[in-house]
């Protein structure tokens, strides 16, 4: 099968190249006098303070994670371990690997 390339190498666009022109906007002083304003959505505002209430608890995770860490560091950190093997038979369990 043989494929014949007419043209200079490269395509153009389909339909060729159309001119530029003016796009209808608003009118000189149009405007006047009013400003931006933004209007958030209760959906939004609600998730603000589902944030807030949350701060609380992300501030004790940071203080738990800093305790193992340090913890660890130390080489005092004695995790239970039928506590840690019944966490990954759980988890082995649910088909989550």
């Amino acid at each position: 099968m043989t494929i014949k390339i007419y043209g200079a190498g490269v395509p153009g666009s389909i339909g060729g190249s159309k001119p530029n022109r003016p796009v209808d906007g608003p009118r000189k002083g149009q405007f006047a006098g009013k400003s931006d304003r933004v209007d958030f959505s209760s959906a939004l505002q609600q998730a603000g303070k589902a944030r807030e209430a949350v701060a609380p608890v992300d501030a004790a995770r940071v203080e738990k994670v800093q305790s193992l860490k340090a913890q660890v560091a130390s080489g005092t950190y004695k995790p239970d371990s039928r506590e840690v093997a019944g966490s990954l038979l759980r988890f082995l369990v649910e088909g989550k690997v």
